[in-house]
């Protein structure tokens, strides 16, 4: 937009003249010159439309610049019309992206409407149906959950993928459990050593040659020791990991519901903890049990015969070969052996049935309590669901209802047109929502 061409000097009006022809810096929207009022019209209030006319005129009468009126490149009314044809193209070129990227938006949102749960139905019988299908579907996933399941790779509690497969994740700590004893088996080693170094420090009223079993025994007990606190903390872990994927089930059956969730989350608490506690006392009579020091014979020259030399075979024939004290190494590590196995297996075995087995049965027998008061709990989940979710599905209706408006007005015939009489905000919701909210609220609702 070139101004000011009143004050231009005599003889360069060619000049501008080839310039808004565009001959000299060519752009792509080419020149208009125009003529704005100046400061002495402005002072003296001259009205805009005063202005137009005197602009039209000066370039009618202008010797150089009156050619540009037929061409439509001067005055304020030929750059009004070419910038309206300017925007009236750049709209009709994004119309169709705009149309285009509504109509998505549209998608994803009726996508995420179909995602609101209904709610509870108002009918009493229904509604006690309803609470009953919402709790069974609740102890269904925790069973499947509980036997680890899979169908296409998937848990069948849905939203669970493998890598929240919660037998995955025990294997991983219980694999932990059995690697951390597979690593006392050198300390044991250096344990006999010790012994063997000592065994004259050790000797109590035995006469020389015989051999002192309590000693041996508390060389075991000892390193059984040991092993407690591991056990206790692999029991940790294993009830943090199912205790989040319980926590996790019932987040996903009853997001919708947080006084439902409050009161699973709070039974899964209370039951883990007092499965925990059981879990550790059976633990620790276990390592009680352990110190007895036995295993069968079959067994124990089983694992002797495995670990020895290749050259020696141990028998109940032979015992008077093998019962001295250079045989006391491969003997007592062949014991070892049988119970790293021993424990590798119970501990792990203890954590599933107790911490997972057991609290999932007693886990759904409570959620089937709440049947008792069937009246009192659904009402509770009935008023939180409405309390939870009544801003959402508002927030998304009110969206999809103003995204329809304006793909009716850019293409009537593909839109959806949206008519409701206006008084007050109003949004497009679930009919029971809209049921209830009438009741307390003074709008007018439309389907």
């Amino acid at each position: 937009v070139l101004t000011k061409p009143d004050l231009m000097d005599k003889g360069t009006e060619h000049n501008i003249l080839n310039i808004i022809r565009n001959k000299v810096i060519p752009l792509s929207k080419g020149y208009i010159l125009v003529k704005c009022r100046g400061q002495k019209q402005i002072d003296e209030n001259i009205s805009l439309e005063m202005a137009t006319q005197m602009e039209a005129e000066f370039f009618k009468n202008h010797e150089v610049f009156s050619c540009l009126m037929n061409e439509d490149k001067a005055t304020v009314k030929c750059l009004a019309t070419k910038l309206s044809q300017c925007l009236v193209d750049h709209i009709k070129k994004s119309l169709p992206l705009l149309s285009e990227k509504i109509k998505r938006q549209i998608w994803d949102l009726k996508s995420e409407l179909k995602g609101c749960e209904s709610g509870p139905p108002l009918d009493p019988q229904e509604a006690k149906n309803f609470l009953i299908t919402t709790l069974t579907g609740f102890n269904d996933m925790i069973k499947d959950l509980s036997l680890g399941e899979l169908i296409n790779g998937e848990l069948t509690s849905r939203d669970l993928n493998c890598e929240d497969n919660l037998f995955v994740q025990l294997r991983a700590e219980f694999k932990s459990w059995n690697d951390n004893l597979d690593q006392t088996k050198e300390s044991f080693q250096q344990s006999i050593r010790i012994f063997k170094d000592h065994s004259q420090k050790c000797r109590g009223r035995e006469l020389l040659g015989f051999s002192n079993y309590k000693v041996i025994e508390k060389l075991l007990q000892e390193c059984l020791k040991n092993l407690k606190d591991p056990a206790i903390e692999s029991l940790s872990v294993t009830k943090d990991i199912i205790h989040k994927q319980f926590t996790k089930v019932s987040e996903q059956c009853f997001k919708s519901y947080p006084y439902l969730l409050t009161v699973t989350k709070n039974k899964i608490d209370n039951i883990h903890l007092k499965q925990q506690a059981k879990a550790e006392q059976r633990i620790l009579e276990q390592f009680e049990m352990e110190n007895l020091i036995f295993t069968q014979d079959a067994i124990y020259l089983k694992v002797l015969n495995e670990i020895g030399k290749p050259e020696e075979t141990f028998s109940e024939d032979n015992l008077p070969v093998f019962d001295n004290k250079s045989m006391y190494s491969e003997m007592l590590q062949a014991y070892y052996q049988i119970v790293v196995q021993r424990m590798a297996d119970q501990v792990p075995m203890l954590i599933l049935y107790l911490m997972l087995r057991e609290t999932a049965r007693l886990l759904r027998t409570e959620m089937l309590s709440l049947m008792d008061g069937a009246q009192n709990a659904f009402q509770m989940m009935f008023c939180s669901y409405y309390l939870h979710n009544i801003d959402y599905p508002v927030e998304i209706g009110a969206t999809l209802e103003f995204l329809q408006r304006c793909m009716f007005k850019i293409n009537p015939d593909q839109g959806t047109k949206v008519s409701r009489k206006e008084k007050g905000r109003q949004y497009t919701m679930n009919p029971r929502v809209l049921s209830l909210i009438s009741k307390i609220a003074n709008f007018e609702w439309t389907e």
